[in-house]
């Protein structure tokens, strides 16, 4: 027989009996929210780990269908009022099940074409015309996991996503207050490039000197909370060495909130002296420009926005705070929050909603009609899993709003602020 659960990284059973099952975790999981099952909960996962920790019995497809459906997404952490670290547990359960349970044929596939794709931003966007033409030949009609997977694909220009290349270097406006080194990202890289662009010019704007290295690849993030360990410790310590070679750095920032979310765990995940002083440094852009006195003038923006929380920057980073006091100190717009269930994801959760579509099209399409109750005209969310989820359900529902990152409107404002133009 095969233990449950090996040695390496055990899920620590300290945690475990941090719980006192006090329920106060059920209405902030999204799966519980769906679905009313026990075992489908943080409490209940954590029952499961509890048995899998105190048995020699084998991993069965029950259990790992449990673990499965847990989105990583951390709100159970920020609501437990014991501070049970959920998120330790469930992030060293999935290597566990990675290691020790086989797959059917057709999930060991979906996955290794996801993590021989979407780390890589060159094979993006090598994909980036095939997906454009399966959409306009209607070829994803022809087959429902085609479908699913073109469906949550961001639908960027092609013409923007074979040019999204970022100067290596962007100067400070002014007195040079800091020197940065950006993540770049892979999605946000080749589908999202405007982010990028906004986040060096809203930063350069603001004094900081923004370095943004190619060299520096995939961070690992989607690996890492997929249970992929051995990928997402190679690219970590690829990561750390990359940005390393740049010299003396004050931050490395991230507009991702997956990606900074696994960047700020590198200390604990390599434990390294290198990995936890660049851990240190890294940064949320929305993070590091609230951290700072406003010197670029802001012009107006005239328009409703309202603010989504990615769970991977309110719950896993805890920033909160600092997104909605930027967007709200832009004349002319008026901040909108989600009245119900703001905490709950969007079901996006790094690859999630490619194995798990149903259950995140549930979620997408709950979020999204609690986004437009707001009368919204425009969306803000800092993570481009989350950009493209909601733009699907939005316009599945018949009401598409234009969805942005919180930086690229401060950079609008900026720029409208000193007259230079659109900054696309």
């Amino acid at each position: 027989m095969t233990p449950i659960f090996d040695e390496h990284r055990r899920p620590e059973l300290s945690i475990v009996e941090d719980c006192v099952h006090c329920g106060f975790c059920l209405p902030s999981c999204p799966t519980y929210v769906l679905w009313g099952e026990e075992a489908d909960s943080p409490r209940g996962r954590i029952v499961l780990v509890d048995q899998g920790l105190r048995s020699d019995d084998e991993l069965s497809a029950q259990m790992v269908s449990h673990f499965d459906t847990c989105l990583g997404c951390m709100a159970c952490v920020t609501a437990c009022p014991s501070g049970v670290r959920y998120d330790r547990l469930i992030e060293r359960v999935r290597p566990q099940i990675e290691r020790h349970y086989r797959r059917d044929r057709f999930d060991r596939a979906l996955r290794r074409l996801l993590f021989a794709t979407l780390p890589y931003p060159g094979r993006l966007r090598a994909l980036a015309p095939a997906l454009a033409a399966t959409r306009r030949l209607g070829l994803d009609r022809l087959h429902k996991r085609i479908s699913d997977l073109t469906k949550v694909a961001p639908r960027t220009p092609l013409q923007k996503a074979l040019r999204s290349n970022l100067p290596a270097r962007t100067a400070p406006a002014g007195e040079q207050r800091g020197r940065v080194a950006l993540a770049l990202g892979c999605v946000q890289r080749v589908f999202y490039p405007e982010v990028n662009r906004a986040t060096a010019g809203a930063l350069a704007a603001e004094g900081f000197e923004v370095l943004a290295p190619r060299s520096a690849g995939c961070c690992g993030a989607l690996e890492l909370h997929a249970g992929e360990e051995p990928s997402a410790l190679a690219r970590a310590r690829a990561a750390v060495a990359a940005f390393e070679s740049l010299g003396a750095l004050d931050y490395i920032v991230v507009n991702a909130a997956g990606c900074g979310a696994a960047m700020k765990e590198y200390g604990e995940l390599l434990g390294t002296p290198q990995a936890r002083a660049f851990s240190a440094r890294v940064r949320d852009v929305c993070e590091l420009l609230g951290s700072v006195d406003a010197r670029a003038p802001r012009g107006a923006l005239p328009m409703r926005v309202a603010y989504h929380d990615a769970c991977h920057l309110q719950h896993a980073q805890r920033v909160r705070s600092q997104p909605r006091a930027l967007l709200s100190a832009i004349p002319g717009l008026e901040l909108l929050e989600v009245a119900a269930e703001s905490d709950i994801c969007c079901g996006s959760a790094g690859v999630y909603n490619l194995l798990a579509p149903e259950a995140a099209a549930d979620l997408g399409a709950r979020k999204a009609r609690q986004l437009l109750a707001t009368g919204a005209q425009a969306i803000a969310a800092g993570n481009p899993g989350c950009a493209s989820q909601l733009d699907l359900h939005l316009r599945e529902l018949g009401h598409p709003l234009p969805i942005y990152h919180p930086v690229e409107l401060i950079w609008r404002s900026i720029a409208a602020g000193s007259h230079a133009g659109s900054p696309q």
